[in-house]
């Protein structure tokens, strides 16, 4: 599976984003998808996770700030962010996942990746 990543920008702090990632194949809605972050010289930082069946869950970083959605109809998966803080800028990651495992909160838990969108925040 192909995955489309797109969204981000330049905001500032308190402002609001969202971001969107487009898959390509028909079983879509069989994937877990997520949403991951990076920054220059760090590891990749799990953000949110939404199950085929729409269950999701959040990094307490985000939690109560961003929620991520999901289109089956549409191949597209979500992620939108409240109130955001300058420790949001980063690279935003979508990834699909064929299987829900323990790592699925980690990098190692996903089989495909997008491309990357920058979100900045400035303070």
């Amino acid at each position: 599976v192909q995955l489309q990543a797109c969204g981000g920008g330049l905001v500032q702090a308190g402002d609001s984003l969202r971001l969107s990632c487009t898959a390509s194949g028909r079983t879509f809605s069989m994937y877990v998808m997520g949403w991951l972050r990076q920054n220059p010289g760090k590891e990749r930082e799990w953000v949110a996770s939404i199950t085929s069946a729409g269950t999701t869950n959040y990094a307490d970083s985000v939690k109560g700030r961003f929620t991520i959605s999901r289109d089956n109809a549409k191949n597209t998966v979500y992620l939108q962010m409240n109130s955001l803080k300058a420790e949001d800028t980063a690279v935003y990651y979508c990834a699909a996942a064929r299987f829900y495992s323990r790592t699925i909160q980690t990098s190692n838990g996903y089989d495909y990746w997008g491309q990357g969108t920058l979100v900045t925040v400035s303070s």
